[in-house]
């Protein structure tokens, strides 16, 4: 069955006290439009589309940067969802199937449950849930599934407002009904706007079929205020827990586990307390990850070890059997099998050979103010501690750097490099210099009172 989306994501959010529009706020290192977009994703749609209105070039960028073969629309006045949908329906012009209207705003929509809404057979279908408490929400006037109107809270009376059945906004409806129902939208209601609710009613006036589809409150979660992202962001975290542990990875203490939206945790994999996932990370199967870590862009192999107190940034790429200690922190650099990194090191812009050890201290002086260079060291070298690589320099295959060394040109294989200065020993002055230092000190203390 043909899909197409559109993303309703236009509003401004005042209630957020931002500058940012509403659904670039982020939950799990993600906008809201990105959740939202993952979930229609999962239809494999033939089009989507994003409306956008308020910070539409920001807007357009979040979604293009996501899916870059998505349209964006502008709705230039925001005058009701069903507005909205008149601007998105040029772009869809040609498409024959069914059309899913979702909020850049509501992030925990279920692939499954947009599937269930594809199959009802109406002609229109509508996504709603039983509220604890209905509040504000749009009520659906529902009989055995069968769906005669929905009613904006504003308009309905106090019976209506009884019901607890309520609206997530979310609605199917097939591609060239849902245009010939949109054009003949009013905004004769109390906010003056056009409801694209209004549809059903239309619908049903037309003798055409509507139905109900259900799904848990927690699925249609809407995002308007900074409680609401917090408790989003706790919603989206005890869920993405509990898939890991039920996917065989152990959480050594899950509350304090924070995984983005794209993380991907492998089977055996252990994670200790404290571990903040950033976009864009893939542990693989039995990789250990130390307590207080903070992992970003990178990508972990079967047996590395990594931590504690480690940072991965954007494009660290550890083979198997990597050890990353603490204190080490690795960007766009190559570590391949079995190289060890203990602590206390920097290693940016490099690629490391197999077995290699870089002792304490290490730094790869990759940036001159103005462009960064590369770092290559070769398999079963030994980089000593406190070594100042200044890139770009290669050390070769077996070679070593002594201690304290500061490395500004190639190594070649099986070279022992050093590059410190000649010290010089002094017998006794230091005995002379402390008892120097302390007279100046009782001067100054003593002309302190």
């Amino acid at each position: 069955m043909a899909t197409a989306l559109i993303l309703l994501a236009a509003g401004q959010g005042t209630r957020m006290n931002s500058d940012l529009p509403k659904v670039l706020h982020k939950v799990a290192g993600a906008p809201l439009l990105h959740h939202a977009m993952a979930a229609g994703a999962a239809l494999a749609p033939e089009r989507v589309v994003v409306v956008a209105g308020h910070g539409a070039e920001a807007v357009a960028k979040a979604a293009l940067s996501y899916d870059d073969t998505v349209a964006v629309v502008r709705q230039e006045e925001q005058l009701g969802t069903g507005h909205a949908v008149q601007q998105a329906l040029p772009a869809l012009e040609g498409f024959e199937g069914t059309v899913i209207v979702l909020y850049g705003d509501t992030p925990f929509i279920q692939a499954e449950t947009l599937d269930a809404m594809l199959v009802t057979g109406a002609d229109v279908t509508v996504l709603g849930f039983e509220a604890a408490e209905p509040g504000r929400y749009g009520r659906l006037i529902a009989h055995d599934g069968a769906l005669d109107r929905i009613l904006e809270f504003k308009d309905a009376t106090e019976e209506e407002r009884a019901i607890r059945l309520c609206n997530s906004g979310v609605i199917a409806v097939e591609a060239r009904l849902l245009a010939q129902l949109v054009a003949g939208l009013t905004n004769d209601n109390a906010a003056g706007e056009y409801y694209l609710t209004d549809i059903v009613a239309a619908a049903r006036a037309m003798g055409r079929t509507a139905r109900v589809v259900t799904c848990d409150e927690a699925e249609t979660m809407g995002v308007n205020t900074r409680t609401e992202l917090a408790r989003a962001e706790a919603a989206f975290q005890a869920r993405a827990r509990a898939e890991a542990l039920d996917n065989g990875v152990t959480l050594s203490a899950p509350e304090t586990v924070f995984f983005a939206l794209d993380t991907w945790v492998g089977r055996d994999a252990i994670i200790g307390q404290n571990v903040v996932f950033g976009p864009g990370v893939t542990v693989e199967s039995g990789a250990e990850i130390l307590p207080f870590c903070h992992l970003e862009g990178c990508h972990i192999s079967r047996g590395a070890r990594v931590g504690p107190f480690a940072r991965l940034r954007p494009g660290a790429e550890l083979a198997e059997e990597v050890h990353v200690g603490n204190f080490v922190e690795v960007k766009n650099a190559i570590l391949d099998e079995g190289v060890k990194v203990g602590h206390l090191t920097y290693l940016g812009d490099a690629h490391v050979g197999e077995h290699t050890n870089i002792g304490a201290g290490t730094v790869t002086c990759n940036y001159d103010g103005v462009m960064k260079h590369r770092t290559e060291i070769g398999a079963h070298a030994f980089i000593g501690s406190d070594t100042m690589l200044v890139a770009p320099v290669r050390v070769g295959a077996g070679a070593l750097t002594a201690s304290g060394s500061v490395i500004t040109q190639d190594v070649p294989d099986g070279a022992l490099a050093l590059g410190r200065a000649k010290q010089e020993t002094k017998p006794g002055l230091a005995i002379k210099l402390f008892e120097k230092l302390r007279q100046q000190k009782a001067r100054r203390a003593e002309g302190g009172k």
